[in-house]
C-alpha cells in the first residue's frame, strides 16, 4: 500500500487489486487461451466513510499511470477511483496492444464496478464500507472513453449502476444503436485540434445523446496531453470534472461546473441540463 498526498489535500492510499474473470478467456501470442485478469490500480481517500466510484478506462496503447495527475485530483475530490489495466490494449500487452481487443472491454468495467462493491459491503478489508453502490460513475480516454460511453449507453453493454459519464475525447463503439432515452448524464471534453479522435466524431454523439448532457470544447488542445500534463488545459479538465461530477452524484450545485469550465480563450461549454 502506498500512500500519496499533497500539501493541505487529503491523504490519498493506493492499491492494486487483480481480478480474474474465468467465464472470459484472451489468446496469447503462443496460442494458449487463459482467463481474463484485469490488474486493477484504486486511489481512495484515507479517511473513513461512503464515498462515490469513479471506474477510470485508458486509451490505447497506455497505461492508468499516464493519467495519475487527473486520477489523483479527483480522489482527493472525496472518490474512490479504480483504473483497470485492459489486458490486450494495454502498453504492456503481450505480443503488443491489439484494438479490437476494445469491444470486451465494457464488460471489464461492469466487472471492476461489481467485483469492488462485493469488497466494499465486507466486513474488513481495505476497502470494507468505503464505496457508495448508489453512486457510481465512469470515465475514459481516447478507445478508454469508447469503452465508458458503451458501458453508460450502449444497449448491447449499458450497466445501469452508473449515474454519470465523463468521455474524453471518445467515440461511440462499432455497432452501437440508439442513446437510450433517460441515459445517465453525460460530460463529453474534446480538444479542438485533435488529430486522432476528431473533433466531429464528439460533436456528433453528443448531439445523439439526451439531456443532461454538456460538452466542453478546449479549444487548440490534442488528443491526449490535456489529460496527462498539458497545462492550463489539465488543470480545467480536472476542476470541470469533478464539478460535474460533484453535481450528479453529490447534489452539488451545477453552477459550480458551469463556472468552472468557462475559461475564456480556453474553453468553450455547451450545455443542454
Amino acid at each position: 500500500m502506498v500512500a500519496v498526498g499533497h500539501a493541505h489535500a487529503p491523504a490519498l492510499q493506493t492499491r492494486v487489486f487483480e481480478f480474474v474473470d474465468r467465464s472470459r478467456t484472451i489468446v496469447l501470442p503462443d496460442g494458449r487461451r487463459v482467463p481474463r485478469v484485469l490488474r486493477v490500480v484504486v486511489r481512495y481517500p484515507s479517511a473513513a466513510g461512503l464515498r462515490p466510484l469513479i471506474v477510470f478506462a485508458h486509451g490505447f496503447a497506455l497505461r492508468p499511470a499516464s493519467y495519475a495527475g487527473m486520477l489523483n485530483a479527483w480522489a482527493a475530490a472525496g472518490y474512490v477511483v479504480a483504473a483497470p489495466v485492459f489486458p490486450l490494449t494495454n502498453a504492456s500487452a503481450p505480443g503488443g496492444p491489439r484494438e479490437a481487443d476494445i469491444i470486451n472491454q465494457p464488460r471489464d468495467v461492469s466487472l471492476v464496478i461489481t467485483r469492488l462493491l462485493a469488497m466494499s459491503r465486507r466486513s474488513a478489508g481495505v476497502l470494507a464500507g468505503k464505496i457508495d453502490p448508489a453512486r457510481i460513475a465512469v470515465a475514459g480516454q481516447s478507445d478508454g472513453g469508447v469503452t465508458a460511453l458503451a458501458v453508460a449507453y450502449d444497449s448491447r453493454f449499458r450497466d445501469r449502476r452508473v449515474d454519470a459519464a465523463v468521455i474524453l475525447s471518445g467515440a461511440r463503439l462499432g455497432g452501437m444503436g440508439a442513446f437510450p432515452r433517460r441515459g445517465p448524464p453525460l460530460l463529453a471534453v474534446q480538444g479542438s485540434a485533435d488529430t486522432l479522435n476528431a473533433p466531429v466524431t464528439t460533436a456528433t454523439y453528443f448531439g445523439l445523446a439526451s439531456r443532461p448532457k454538456f460538452l466542453l470544447w478546449l479549444l487548440g488542445a490534442s488528443h491526449l496531453r490535456p489529460y496527462t500534463d498539458e497545462q492550463p488545459q489539465l488543470g480545467i479538465v480536472e476542476r470541470s470534472t469533478i464539478a460535474f461530477l460533484d453535481h450528479y452524484v453529490k447534489g452539488r450545485p451545477l453552477s459550480v461546473f458551469e463556472r468552472t469550465a468557462r475559461v475564456p480563450g480556453v474553453t468553450r461549454l455547451v450545455a443542454d441540463p
